[in-house]
């Protein structure tokens, strides 16, 4: 949370807006420093006991109530568009709230002598992922097998672990990280445990299947998105479904799409199902687009799969575009895509973003470009932590 001591802004770890509080300084950098809660003198209707270490990974709201945390943050959401991107919003944002247990499907885990969990804030520190209750309690169940395999093998050569599940839990994967050039005896142990269904070591398949199919019903339809272990996807399975059925409503019937960082096929397969639409689906990173083209063989030829990065992707055929869809990683969109986009003139754009800030960035290059910011929805795939999904619609101005 933000305060500010005579025009320095302090970061503090810990607070809710409106409280008086007694904070220590901890760092500083960049013109910012950095405080945590040491003692609270007057506390917020909103504050709650957390329900484990908030400095645990994924867990710094534990103490934020969380009606108040959909509000802080949609009100983050509205700061970045006014004082990044200059665009005041004139109603408060929505943002649509996520049961805050068992949600996550993806998660990236740290290894340190046979211990499995993620870094406390700041530090290289295993903290246990099952107080942290984002990860289903039978999720857990089989990284506590993982790690008691790894102890009595004193396989000290992993680092870290992908676990990779699909929105019903019957199906995970995992990915190991090691050092080790050979398969270890271990393996063996570890390939067998139950509720696993595939493992990797480093590049090579150990055993089952790296890949899990997600299945969700989008405006009536059922949609099947095969996925790599390594490949991107939403994390938040209860509100998947409700994200993809909120960008379908910017995408007309039989629209023209055009996908960037279409990463498995999410959005474009949905277009081509519930929309009738014929898609363009780009994706840069090797593992994804392979799960994309795959994907985009099962939609009869709706959906066109391009393996390649957005800021080489050229209209072609001169085919007009009617629809931009683009969800690009935390660090936004680079100038050449912004360019590029500019170039397809898209009447509608739908970015779909995990960081306020480099979306209220590249919405103001739009803007610049000839596009009006039109509507701001979110989605909380993130349950008591400071991040949150946000979609919004931009619409380019007519030609005079």
């Amino acid at each position: 949370m933000i305060a500010r001591d005579n025009g320095q802004v302090v970061l503090v770890s810990g607070a809710i807006p409106g409280e008086t509080v007694v904070a220590r300084v901890e760092r500083s950098g960049k013109g910012v420093v950095f405080a945590k809660v040491v003692t609270v003198a007057e506390a917020s209707a909103d504050r709650r006991d957390p329900f484990t270490d908030p400095l645990c990974g994924g867990c710094l709201y534990a103490h934020v109530a969380y009606p108040r945390q959909l509000e802080i943050k949609g009100q983050i959401i509205a700061d970045a568009l006014s004082r990044i991107g200059r665009v005041p919003l004139k109603a408060a944002v929505p943002v649509t709230a996520s049961p805050a247990e068992g949600y996550r499907m993806r998660a990236r885990l740290h290894v340190r002598g046979g211990r499995i969990g993620f870094f406390r804030e700041g530090t290289h520190e295993i903290c246990d992922a099952r107080t942290t209750r984002q990860l289903l309690p039978e999720t857990c169940d089989v990284l506590d097998r993982v790690s008691t395999t790894l102890r009595a093998a004193d396989a000290g050569q992993v680092d870290e672990i992908e676990v990779s599940e699909n929105i019903s839990a019957d199906q995970r994967a995992l990915h190991l990280n090691a050092v080790a050039t050979s398969e270890p005896d271990w393996i063996a142990t570890l390939a067998g445990a139950a509720g696993v269904t595939g493992v990797m070591l480093g590049t090579r398949l150990l055993v089952g299947d790296p890949h899990v199919v997600d299945t969700l019903t989008v405006d009536g339809r059922q949609l099947a998105l095969r996925r790599h272990v390594e490949s991107f996807f939403q994390g938040n399975r209860f509100l998947i479904g409700a994200l993809v059925a909120r960008v379908m409503q910017h995408v007309p019937q039989q629209a023209e799409v055009v996908d960037w960082y279409a990463g498995v096929g999410l959005f474009a397969v949905a277009a081509a199902a519930t929309r009738a639409a014929r898609v363009k689906a780009v994706e840069g990173d090797r593992v994804a687009a392979r799960d994309l083209v795959f994907n985009a063989s099962r939609c009869e030829g709706a959906v066109e799969a391009i393996a390649k990065p957005v800021e080489s992707f050229g209209r072609g055929g001169g085919r007009r575009v009617d629809v931009l869809i683009v969800d690009p990683p935390r660090a936004g969109m680079s100038r050449e895509a912004i360019e590029r986009a500019r170039t397809l003139e898209a009447p509608v754009i739908v970015y779909v973003s995990c960081d306020v800030a480099t979306l209220a960035r590249d919405v103001r290059r739009f803007i610049d470009a000839g596009y009006n910011l039109s509507s701001v929805d979110a989605f909380d795939l993130f349950p008591n932590t400071p991040h949150v999904e946000t979609v919004v619609r931009l619409e380019r101005n007519p030609v005079s």
